[in-house]
């Protein structure tokens, strides 16, 4: 059993999959010395927010935001209000992973001298799948299976690679130190955004390989593209699209330097030319790019219904 005794605040942020949430706050309300949940509703409009108004359980609260505010606002938001009400570690999921039994307590048997860490998220149909790829440190070699997370792993962790906003947990110390999620970003690149944030302020980030959550499939994060030499993360949605060009590009200067920004441009430029021939979404890019670069984060509300 865990022997930290810090407050933990559990912050969970959900749009329009109500039964999805009713069955992750059934799991979380009987996780042991979680001390409470805390749900951002983002403006559902499926009975989310009546149905979070309506629980009794003192230790579950919901807040219904006026307005959409995408992954990104849900979780600056519910981060601030975990700290804000006295949490000293928040544990950040998305409604659609569910922690396996002990998942938690796993994670706390881990917490000397971690800042921002978290468990491995797995196919729900398939434990020893990953669905979400696990970059290895210091190399290029990206793992799918859970065979090899076993065997990268030293002492039950892969140090300075954590996959938010899944199950993570964080710090109220590492939180006031570099502040909280962009909301602006709305959706896509947010988390990625925050680890690398963290890792510049130098926490000590890690996923902790027999801490699970268990996720619906994503299916391929990627489609080949260059004769199979990288992949191009492609999505028919023109939302997700404009997101991923804008905060990438965003990122990529941040943390990468322009290299890397102009790096991605002619990747994105050669997936739809060559690879997936596509002027549309070229236009689409160029104008999400145009943003990134004026410091724009309102051109994704015209794509929102």
């Amino acid at each position: 059993m865990p022997t930290d005794h810090r407050r933990i605040a559990a912050v969970v942020v959900t749009f329009n999959r109500l039964e999805m949430v009713q069955d992750l706050i059934t799991v979380l309300v009987d996780v042991p010395d979680l001390d409470e949940v805390l749900v951002v509703d983002n403006a559902s409009t499926d009975g989310t927010g009546e149905w979070l108004a309506s629980l009794g359980d003192p230790r579950v609260h919901g807040r219904t935001l006026d307005r959409n505010s995408g992954g990104a606002g849900g979780f600056h938001d519910g981060l601030e209000w975990a700290v804000e009400r006295g949490a000293d570690l928040v544990w950040l999921m998305d409604d659609d992973g569910t922690p396996e039994p002990g998942c938690l307590a796993t994670l706390m048997s881990q917490t000397d001298g971690l800042d921002f860490w978290g468990p491995v998220v797995v196919d729900r149909d398939d434990p020893e799948r990953l669905v979400f790829p696990i970059r290895l440190p210091g190399g290029t070699r990206v793992v799918h299976a859970m065979a090899d997370v076993r065997r990268a792993a030293t002492a039950g962790l892969i140090r300075d690679i954590v996959i938010p906003f899944n199950g993570v947990l964080v710090t109220r110390e590492l939180v006031e130190r570099i502040g909280l999620p962009r909301a602006e970003f709305f959706i896509w690149g947010d988390d990625h955004e925050y680890r690398l944030r963290a890792e510049r302020a130098g926490a000590r980030i890690a996923t902790v390989v027999d801490a699970v959550v268990r996720h619906p499939s994503v299916g391929a994060l990627g489609t080949p593209m260059a004769f199979g030499r990288t992949t191009y993360n492609d999505t028919p949605s023109d939302l997700k699209h404009y997101c991923m060009a804008r905060n990438n590009l965003v990122n990529l200067r941040e943390y990468g330097g322009p290299l890397h920004a102009l790096a991605f441009v002619a990747k994105t430029l050669w997936f739809y030319t060559f690879t997936r021939r596509d002027s549309s979404r070229i236009r689409l890019s160029i104008g999400a790019w145009h943003d990134a670069l004026r410091g724009d984060f309102t051109g994704h509300e015209r794509f929102l219904r």
